[in-house]
């Protein structure tokens, strides 16, 4: 055979395999990544719908002693979680011992302390469920259902990254203020027969207070983490400047990925796989704002990007900020775990699952169906940039194969 045929006949090998693991990860049930990927995802799917009310019978602790458990260096709960509908309702239901104003940030919080000691963050309503956001993509304020939602999608993407979330609703004269701090009760004040409040924020005004209905507000409900877990605070090499006329490097530089990856942590370990999950996950979800982002301490990093601090999405469902996925076209990778979920979820199977799962919520319906189209749309947006890198880097060099799961200590 001459030269040019053999060259020829190579080709067209090298372009049949390639093709071949395209398919077998688009979905398929051909290759053993795609098999264990296709039992994940049948596992979170029998485990989506859960039952209201529950409670703990087969255990003498308490549930937050459960979830505090399920911590580890790459997950906050495991991917089975038979006690997850137990630990959401007691969220929704624990008695408020203590309510103080949030920590330090930007954006209206408070901290309570629930029954049997455990931390919480209460996000407050801000805005009807078919209200839009108008402006830059991280306009506008926090959404507490936002944060209910994105904490459903990290359970249905597989990542288990993301703190327990759970709406909730409150009476503020009953259960708040006679448990508050000074520091707190000084910023309520009334408008009206409303109850609102102020609290201490970077953005806090007395003339933008949060305001219940009557005495009842409506918020949502996030379970601090194990103090016996540090965190420790990254600047986002992907972050937005917020300064008008002002880019970061990655916004003019397309080659911005090739100097984040002989940077630590980039440059080895599971962080930057991380960071291009979190770009799927914000862009789903519709946040341009996570400038920093939170791991554990000491991690060398080798620990999760957590995904904390949610409530920067699902502003605008007809926005959809393609530069929220920079580090995913710029670095033209993904896990093939990620890149199965993904594949598992088109056809309008992401919106179903997220309506499947949100309807346990105390605060349901959490998400307008504007936002729930969008999902299954911004979906197809990232399959077709995957499919783009593969086509112009090869399935070898766009897929990565990364499981990295680090037992418990």
């Amino acid at each position: 055979m001459k030269l040019k045929q053999r060259m020829v006949v190579l080709c067209a090998v090298l372009l049949l395999l390639g093709l071949a693991k395209i398919f077998l990860l688009d979905g398929g049930e051909g290759s053993a990544a795609s098999r264990r990927d296709l039992r994940a995802f049948r596992k979170m799917e029998s485990g989506l719908s859960l039952p209201r009310g529950a409670h703990l019978t087969h255990t003498l602790q308490s549930p937050w002693e459960i979830a505090s458990q399920w911590v580890g260096p790459r997950e906050v709960y495991p991917e089975e979680t038979p006690e997850l509908a137990a630990v959401l309702t007691s969220l929704s239901t624990a008695r408020i011992e203590r309510a103080d104003v949030g920590y330090k940030g930007t954006q209206l919080k408070a901290l309570l302390v629930l029954d049997g000691g455990q931390k919480v963050v209460f996000k407050p309503k801000r805005y009807n469920r078919d209200y839009v956001v108008e402006g830059e993509p991280y306009a506008g304020y926090d959404r507490h259902n936002a944060e209910v939602a994105a904490f459903h999608l990290d359970r249905i993407l597989g990542f288990r990254r993301a703190p327990l979330v759970v709406g909730r609703y409150v009476n503020l004269r009953t259960e708040i203020k006679p448990v508050a701090t000074d520091q707190l009760l000084s910023t309520f004040l009334m408008q009206g027969n409303n109850t609102c409040f102020y609290g201490k924020c970077y953005y806090c005004r007395e003339t933008e207070p949060a305001c219940a209905d009557g005495e009842t507000m409506e918020g949502s409900l996030t379970l601090w983490l194990p103090d016996v877990w540090p965190l420790q605070k990254h600047r986002h090499p992907w972050g937005r400047t917020y300064r008008e006329g002002k880019l970061a490097r990655w916004e003019y530089d397309e080659s911005y990925c090739e100097a984040v990856k002989k940077m630590p942590p980039y440059d080895a370990g599971p962080r930057l796989l991380d960071v291009i999950d979190t770009a799927v996950f914000d862009y789903l979800i519709g946040n341009a704002d996570r400038h920093h982002y939170e791991s554990f301490q000491d991690d060398g990093g080798a620990s999760m990007l957590i995904l904390l601090d949610n409530a920067k999405s699902f502003g605008n469902p007809s926005l959809d900020e393609r530069s929220i996925l920079a580090p995913l076209y710029q670095c033209c990778m993904i896990r093939v775990s990620t890149w199965n979920r993904l594949s598992f979820l088109k056809g309008g199977v992401l919106s179903s699952a997220m309506r499947q799962a949100l309807a346990f919520d105390p605060i349901n319906p959490v998400l307008a169906e504007p936002h729930l189209a969008a999902l299954d749309r911004r979906l197809n947006g990232v399959i077709a940039t995957v499919k783009q890198c593969m086509e112009a880097q090869g399935p070898d060099n766009a897929l990565i194969e990364d499981r990295m799961n680090l037992p418990h200590p």
